[in-house]
Protein backbone atom coordinates (compact mmCIF):
# COMPACT_ATOMS: atom_id res chain seq x y z
CA UNK A 1 0.00 0.00 0.00
CA UNK A 2 1.35 3.44 -0.90
CA UNK A 3 -0.16 6.67 1.88
CA UNK A 4 0.03 9.76 0.61
CA UNK A 5 0.24 12.43 4.13
CA UNK A 6 -0.79 15.65 2.79
CA UNK A 7 1.06 18.14 5.57
CA UNK A 8 1.81 21.82 6.90
CA UNK A 9 5.13 20.45 8.82
CA UNK A 10 8.48 22.12 7.82
CA UNK A 11 10.89 19.25 6.39
CA UNK A 12 14.34 18.98 6.40
CA UNK A 13 16.40 16.96 4.52
CA UNK A 14 20.01 15.05 6.48
CA UNK A 15 22.10 12.03 5.86
CA UNK A 16 19.39 10.84 3.48
CA UNK A 17 16.43 11.55 5.72
CA UNK A 18 13.82 13.48 6.12
CA UNK A 19 13.18 15.00 9.45
CA UNK A 20 10.57 17.00 11.22
CA UNK A 21 8.77 17.67 14.26
CA UNK A 22 8.87 14.95 16.49
CA UNK A 23 5.24 14.27 17.78
CA UNK A 24 4.08 14.59 14.31
CA UNK A 25 6.80 12.48 12.62
CA UNK A 26 6.27 9.41 15.49
CA UNK A 27 2.70 9.18 15.09
CA UNK A 28 3.25 8.80 10.97
CA UNK A 29 6.11 6.37 11.72
CA UNK A 30 3.21 4.13 12.98
CA UNK A 31 0.77 4.51 10.01
CA UNK A 32 4.06 3.74 8.12
CA UNK A 33 4.38 0.18 9.48
CA UNK A 34 1.95 -1.48 7.70
CA UNK A 35 2.58 0.74 3.97
CA UNK A 36 4.75 -0.03 1.75
CA UNK A 37 6.32 3.69 0.77
CA UNK A 38 5.11 7.08 2.18
CA UNK A 39 4.18 9.84 0.23
CA UNK A 40 4.58 13.35 2.01
CA UNK A 41 3.60 16.18 0.74
CA UNK A 42 4.84 19.02 2.68
CA UNK A 43 7.34 22.39 3.01
CA UNK A 44 10.68 22.24 3.21
CA UNK A 45 12.41 24.24 6.15
CA UNK A 46 14.55 26.72 4.55
CA UNK A 47 17.25 26.61 6.86
CA UNK A 48 18.06 22.92 6.30
CA UNK A 49 19.06 22.79 9.91
CA UNK A 50 17.54 19.74 12.07
CA UNK A 51 16.23 21.18 15.22
CA UNK A 52 16.46 19.43 19.25
CA UNK A 53 12.62 18.17 18.67
CA UNK A 54 13.09 17.21 15.07
CA UNK A 55 12.95 13.38 14.36
CA UNK A 56 13.17 11.38 11.15
CA UNK A 57 11.11 8.97 9.00
CA UNK A 58 11.62 5.78 10.07
CA UNK A 59 10.41 4.17 6.50
CA UNK A 60 13.10 2.65 3.98
CA UNK A 61 10.37 4.07 0.90
CA UNK A 62 9.83 7.54 1.46
CA UNK A 63 9.09 10.05 -1.25
CA UNK A 64 8.70 13.90 -0.17
CA UNK A 65 6.76 16.15 -2.62
CA UNK A 66 8.05 20.06 -1.64
CA UNK A 67 5.10 22.59 -1.76
CA UNK A 68 5.33 26.38 -0.63
CA UNK A 69 4.19 27.31 2.21
CA UNK A 70 1.85 30.50 1.88
CA UNK A 71 -0.49 32.41 4.16
CA UNK A 72 -2.83 35.50 3.25
CA UNK A 73 -2.07 38.02 6.45
CA UNK A 74 -1.04 40.82 4.12
CA UNK A 75 -1.34 42.04 0.66
CA UNK A 76 1.98 40.84 -0.33
CA UNK A 77 1.34 37.85 1.04
CA UNK A 78 -1.73 37.62 -0.37
CA UNK A 79 -0.60 37.81 -3.99
CA UNK A 80 2.00 35.68 -3.68
CA UNK A 81 -0.76 33.17 -2.82
CA UNK A 82 -2.65 33.04 -5.95
CA UNK A 83 0.70 31.80 -7.63
CA UNK A 84 1.76 29.11 -5.02
CA UNK A 85 -2.04 27.75 -4.14
CA UNK A 86 -2.40 26.35 -8.19
CA UNK A 87 1.05 24.86 -7.60
CA UNK A 88 -0.43 23.21 -4.15
CA UNK A 89 -2.89 21.86 -5.50
CA UNK A 90 -1.78 20.41 -8.38
CA UNK A 91 1.06 18.54 -6.35
CA UNK A 92 -1.46 17.60 -3.94
CA UNK A 93 -3.23 15.62 -6.88
CA UNK A 94 -0.14 13.75 -8.38
CA UNK A 95 0.18 12.99 -4.75
CA UNK A 96 -3.16 11.84 -4.25
CA UNK A 97 -3.52 9.88 -7.75
CA UNK A 98 0.15 7.30 -6.85
CA UNK A 99 -2.00 6.66 -3.51
CA UNK A 100 -3.80 3.85 -1.92
CA UNK A 101 -4.80 5.54 1.26
CA UNK A 102 -4.78 9.72 1.29
CA UNK A 103 -4.17 10.97 4.60
CA UNK A 104 -4.89 14.87 5.39
CA UNK A 105 -3.30 16.10 8.41
CA UNK A 106 -5.78 19.14 9.10
CA UNK A 107 -6.17 21.95 9.91
CA UNK A 108 -3.39 24.23 8.15
CA UNK A 109 -3.43 26.66 4.16
CA UNK A 110 -1.82 23.83 2.89
CA UNK A 111 -3.98 21.26 3.98
CA UNK A 112 -7.23 23.44 2.64
CA UNK A 113 -5.75 22.90 -0.86
CA UNK A 114 -5.62 19.42 0.30
CA UNK A 115 -9.44 19.65 1.15
CA UNK A 116 -10.57 20.39 -2.11
CA UNK A 117 -7.91 18.09 -4.16
CA UNK A 118 -9.48 14.99 -2.41
CA UNK A 119 -12.94 15.62 -3.96
CA UNK A 120 -11.44 14.67 -6.97
CA UNK A 121 -10.69 11.25 -5.67
CA UNK A 122 -14.62 10.10 -4.25
CA UNK A 123 -12.93 6.41 -4.92
CA UNK A 124 -9.89 6.36 -3.04
CA UNK A 125 -9.92 5.22 0.41
CA UNK A 126 -8.83 8.24 2.90
CA UNK A 127 -8.72 9.34 6.26
CA UNK A 128 -8.23 13.28 7.66
CA UNK A 129 -6.19 13.47 11.17
CA UNK A 130 -8.22 17.30 12.78
CA UNK A 131 -5.33 18.43 14.92
CA UNK A 132 -7.51 21.06 15.76
CA UNK A 133 -9.81 22.59 17.84
CA UNK A 134 -13.23 20.48 16.36
CA UNK A 135 -15.88 22.46 18.73
CA UNK A 136 -18.53 23.64 16.29
CA UNK A 137 -19.00 26.87 18.56
CA UNK A 138 -15.85 28.21 19.20
CA UNK A 139 -14.27 31.12 17.52
CA UNK A 140 -11.46 29.84 14.96
CA UNK A 141 -10.21 31.59 11.38
CA UNK A 142 -12.92 30.86 8.40
CA UNK A 143 -9.87 28.68 6.38
CA UNK A 144 -10.42 26.20 9.35
CA UNK A 145 -14.10 26.58 8.91
CA UNK A 146 -14.31 25.92 5.64
CA UNK A 147 -11.68 22.86 6.43
CA UNK A 148 -14.45 21.55 8.38
CA UNK A 149 -17.28 22.22 6.49
CA UNK A 150 -15.59 20.15 3.53
CA UNK A 151 -14.67 17.36 5.66
CA UNK A 152 -18.38 16.75 7.27
CA UNK A 153 -20.18 17.25 3.96
CA UNK A 154 -20.71 13.19 2.84
CA UNK A 155 -20.79 14.27 -0.76
CA UNK A 156 -17.75 16.18 -1.05
CA UNK A 157 -15.97 13.86 1.13
CA UNK A 158 -16.37 10.59 0.54
CA UNK A 159 -14.88 7.28 1.31
CA UNK A 160 -13.26 9.78 4.59
CA UNK A 161 -12.68 8.63 8.14
CA UNK A 162 -12.54 12.01 9.67
CA UNK A 163 -10.28 11.77 13.36
CA UNK A 164 -11.08 14.34 15.91
CA UNK A 165 -10.40 15.23 19.23
CA UNK A 166 -12.93 14.56 21.71
CA UNK A 167 -16.97 13.58 21.01
CA UNK A 168 -19.08 16.03 19.59
CA UNK A 169 -23.16 15.75 18.79
CA UNK A 170 -25.08 15.76 15.89
CA UNK A 171 -21.85 15.08 13.27
CA UNK A 172 -22.00 13.45 10.26
CA UNK A 173 -21.21 9.71 10.13
CA UNK A 174 -17.43 10.14 9.17
CA UNK A 175 -16.53 12.22 11.59
CA UNK A 176 -14.82 9.76 14.60
CA UNK A 177 -13.47 10.30 17.89
CA UNK A 178 -9.93 9.87 17.74
CA UNK A 179 -7.21 10.26 20.55
CA UNK A 180 -3.43 10.48 20.50
CA UNK A 181 -0.99 9.44 23.05
CA UNK A 182 2.20 9.97 24.42
CA UNK A 183 2.89 6.49 26.55
CA UNK A 184 2.88 2.59 26.53
CA UNK A 185 1.48 0.20 28.07
CA UNK A 186 4.40 -0.72 30.07
CA UNK A 187 4.62 2.98 31.15
CA UNK A 188 1.41 2.72 33.28
CA UNK A 189 2.19 3.43 37.16
CA UNK A 190 -0.36 2.09 39.77
CA UNK A 191 -2.11 4.93 40.99
CA UNK A 192 -0.83 6.38 44.55
CA UNK A 193 -2.44 9.11 46.82
CA UNK A 194 -1.16 12.31 47.57
CA UNK A 195 -0.60 13.95 50.72
CA UNK A 196 -2.78 17.23 49.87
CA UNK A 197 -1.70 18.63 53.40
CA UNK A 198 1.59 19.30 52.11
CA UNK A 199 3.16 21.85 49.86
CA UNK A 200 1.25 21.60 46.92
CA UNK A 201 3.16 20.79 43.68
CA UNK A 202 1.83 22.24 40.20
CA UNK A 203 3.70 21.35 36.61
CA UNK A 204 2.92 23.45 33.38
CA UNK A 205 4.47 21.76 30.23
CA UNK A 206 4.04 24.09 27.35
CA UNK A 207 5.48 26.90 25.11
CA UNK A 208 5.88 30.24 26.52
CA UNK A 209 3.39 32.16 24.48
CA UNK A 210 0.64 34.12 25.27
CA UNK A 211 -2.15 31.18 24.46
CA UNK A 212 -1.24 29.01 26.84
CA UNK A 213 -1.30 31.67 29.79
CA UNK A 214 1.87 31.35 31.56
CA UNK A 215 1.85 34.11 33.14
CA UNK A 216 -1.69 33.27 34.68
CA UNK A 217 -0.32 30.09 35.82
CA UNK A 218 2.22 32.19 37.76
CA UNK A 219 -0.22 34.25 39.33
CA UNK A 220 -2.58 31.29 40.48
CA UNK A 221 0.49 29.76 41.98
CA UNK A 222 1.50 33.57 43.60
CA UNK A 223 -2.21 33.63 44.92
CA UNK A 224 -2.99 30.48 46.43
CA UNK A 225 0.68 30.81 48.34
CA UNK A 226 -1.29 34.29 49.41
CA UNK A 227 -4.31 33.01 50.46
CA UNK A 228 -2.40 30.15 52.84
CA UNK A 229 -2.34 26.91 50.12
CA UNK A 230 1.96 26.39 50.36
CA UNK A 231 2.56 25.57 46.38
CA UNK A 232 5.47 25.09 44.22
CA UNK A 233 5.46 25.27 39.97
CA UNK A 234 7.44 23.67 38.12
CA UNK A 235 7.24 25.22 34.71
CA UNK A 236 8.82 23.27 31.36
CA UNK A 237 8.69 25.14 28.20
CA UNK A 238 10.41 28.01 26.15
CA UNK A 239 9.18 30.87 23.99
CA UNK A 240 9.00 34.44 23.46
CA UNK A 241 7.17 34.79 27.03
CA UNK A 242 10.11 33.59 28.99
CA UNK A 243 12.14 37.14 29.72
CA UNK A 244 8.87 38.27 30.89
CA UNK A 245 7.81 35.80 33.30
CA UNK A 246 11.59 35.81 34.36
CA UNK A 247 10.76 39.28 35.53
CA UNK A 248 7.80 39.07 36.90
CA UNK A 249 9.36 36.53 39.12
CA UNK A 250 12.18 38.57 40.00
CA UNK A 251 9.93 41.77 40.58
CA UNK A 252 7.42 39.85 43.31
CA UNK A 253 10.41 37.91 44.52
CA UNK A 254 8.42 34.71 43.46
CA UNK A 255 11.66 32.24 43.62
CA UNK A 256 10.60 29.92 46.27
CA UNK A 257 7.54 29.08 44.60
CA UNK A 258 8.29 28.86 40.51
CA UNK A 259 10.87 27.04 38.60
CA UNK A 260 11.47 27.65 35.36
CA UNK A 261 13.35 24.81 33.67
CA UNK A 262 12.95 25.34 29.97
CA UNK A 263 12.88 22.98 27.32
CA UNK A 264 13.76 19.47 28.72
CA UNK A 265 13.71 15.83 27.83
CA UNK A 266 10.13 13.95 28.33
CA UNK A 267 11.92 11.51 31.06
CA UNK A 268 12.12 14.65 32.99
CA UNK A 269 8.85 16.15 32.28
CA UNK A 270 7.40 12.32 33.52
CA UNK A 271 9.82 12.09 36.61
CA UNK A 272 8.03 15.43 37.93
CA UNK A 273 4.24 14.49 36.84
CA UNK A 274 4.84 11.18 39.16
CA UNK A 275 5.88 13.18 41.99
CA UNK A 276 3.12 16.54 41.70
CA UNK A 277 -0.51 17.09 42.86
CA UNK A 278 -1.70 19.06 39.92
CA UNK A 279 -1.02 19.58 35.99
CA UNK A 280 -1.66 22.87 34.99
CA UNK A 281 -2.73 24.51 31.33
CA UNK A 282 -4.90 27.43 31.50
CA UNK A 283 -4.71 28.00 27.53
CA UNK A 284 -7.02 30.19 25.17
CA UNK A 285 -7.04 27.26 22.25
CA UNK A 286 -6.21 23.71 22.57
CA UNK A 287 -6.73 20.75 19.43
CA UNK A 288 -5.53 17.82 21.47
CA UNK A 289 -4.11 18.96 25.14
CA UNK A 290 -1.44 16.86 25.28
CA UNK A 291 0.52 18.35 28.64
CA UNK A 292 -3.05 17.48 30.02
CA UNK A 293 -3.46 14.15 28.93
CA UNK A 294 0.14 13.35 30.06
CA UNK A 295 -0.42 14.59 33.90
CA UNK A 296 -3.72 12.54 34.34
CA UNK A 297 -1.89 9.30 33.00
CA UNK A 298 0.10 9.30 36.18
CA UNK A 299 -2.89 10.81 38.61
CA UNK A 300 -2.27 14.39 38.21
CA UNK A 301 -5.22 16.33 39.25
CA UNK A 302 -5.41 18.70 35.60
CA UNK A 303 -6.15 21.90 35.97
CA UNK A 304 -6.99 23.67 32.69
CA UNK A 305 -9.57 26.04 31.23
CA UNK A 306 -12.93 24.36 29.00
CA UNK A 307 -11.21 24.89 25.71
CA UNK A 308 -11.61 22.20 22.43
CA UNK A 309 -12.20 18.92 24.31
CA UNK A 310 -11.26 19.28 27.78
CA UNK A 311 -14.73 19.61 29.67
CA UNK A 312 -15.05 16.17 27.99
CA UNK A 313 -11.21 14.81 28.84
CA UNK A 314 -12.20 16.22 32.32
CA UNK A 315 -15.46 14.39 32.79
CA UNK A 316 -17.20 17.75 33.11
CA UNK A 317 -15.36 18.47 36.22
CA UNK A 318 -15.33 14.49 37.79
CA UNK A 319 -11.88 14.45 36.81
CA UNK A 320 -10.45 17.31 36.95
CA UNK A 321 -10.71 21.19 37.52
CA UNK A 322 -12.17 23.30 34.93
CA UNK A 323 -11.10 27.22 35.43
CA UNK A 324 -12.22 30.40 33.78
CA UNK A 325 -9.51 32.57 32.39
CA UNK A 326 -10.02 34.72 35.82
CA UNK A 327 -7.47 35.32 38.27
CA UNK A 328 -10.04 35.78 40.97
CA UNK A 329 -12.56 32.74 39.47
CA UNK A 330 -9.24 30.63 39.00
CA UNK A 331 -8.15 30.56 42.40
CA UNK A 332 -11.60 30.23 44.18
CA UNK A 333 -12.74 27.24 42.36
CA UNK A 334 -9.21 25.95 43.00
CA UNK A 335 -9.48 26.23 46.88
CA UNK A 336 -13.20 25.35 46.96
CA UNK A 337 -11.74 22.28 44.91
CA UNK A 338 -9.13 21.52 47.68
CA UNK A 339 -11.49 22.05 50.75
CA UNK A 340 -14.92 19.99 49.73
CA UNK A 341 -13.94 17.85 46.97
CA UNK A 342 -12.42 14.22 47.10
CA UNK A 343 -8.84 14.87 46.01
CA UNK A 344 -7.82 11.03 45.87
CA UNK A 345 -11.09 9.79 44.37
CA UNK A 346 -10.83 12.95 41.34
CA UNK A 347 -7.07 11.70 40.63
CA UNK A 348 -7.78 8.20 40.52
CA UNK A 349 -10.67 8.72 37.90
CA UNK A 350 -7.88 11.06 35.77
CA UNK A 351 -5.79 8.16 35.58
CA UNK A 352 -7.93 5.29 34.83
CA UNK A 353 -8.88 7.75 32.25
CA UNK A 354 -5.88 8.97 30.66
CA UNK A 355 -4.35 5.43 31.23
CA UNK A 356 -6.92 3.71 28.49
CA UNK A 357 -5.29 6.01 25.92
CA UNK A 358 -1.89 4.45 25.27
CA UNK A 359 0.67 4.45 22.20
CA UNK A 360 -0.45 0.87 21.67
CA UNK A 361 -3.98 1.39 21.39
CA UNK A 362 -3.27 4.59 18.86
CA UNK A 363 -1.23 2.54 16.74
CA UNK A 364 -4.28 -0.37 17.02
CA UNK A 365 -6.20 2.31 15.52
CA UNK A 366 -4.71 3.63 13.36
CA UNK A 367 -3.97 0.16 11.38
CA UNK A 368 -7.87 -0.25 12.10
CA UNK A 369 -8.37 2.70 10.00
CA UNK A 370 -5.70 1.56 7.13
CA UNK A 371 -7.62 -1.59 6.91
CA UNK A 372 -11.26 0.11 6.75
CA UNK A 373 -12.06 -2.02 10.15
CA UNK A 374 -12.11 1.72 12.82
Amino acid sequence: MKLAIITIVKHTYQEKKYYGYAPYVREMNLWGRYVAKLIVVGPKNETNVVDAIDTYYDHEQVQFISVPNFNILDFWQSLRAVFVVPIIFLRCCYAMFQADHIHLRCPGNISLMACVAQIFFPWKKKSTKYAGNWDPDSKQPWSYRLQQAILRNTFLTRNMKVLVYGEWPNETSNINPFISATYYEREKVPFKKRDYNKSLQFVFAGALVVGKRPLLTIQIIEALNKKGFPSRLHLFGDGPLMPELKAYITEHKLEQQVVIYGNRDKEEIKNQLIKAHFNILPSKSEGWPKAVAEGMFFGCIPVATPVSCVAWMLGEGTRGILIEPDLEQAVSKIIETLTHQDLDAMAKAALDWSQQYTFDRLEADIKAVLEGTF
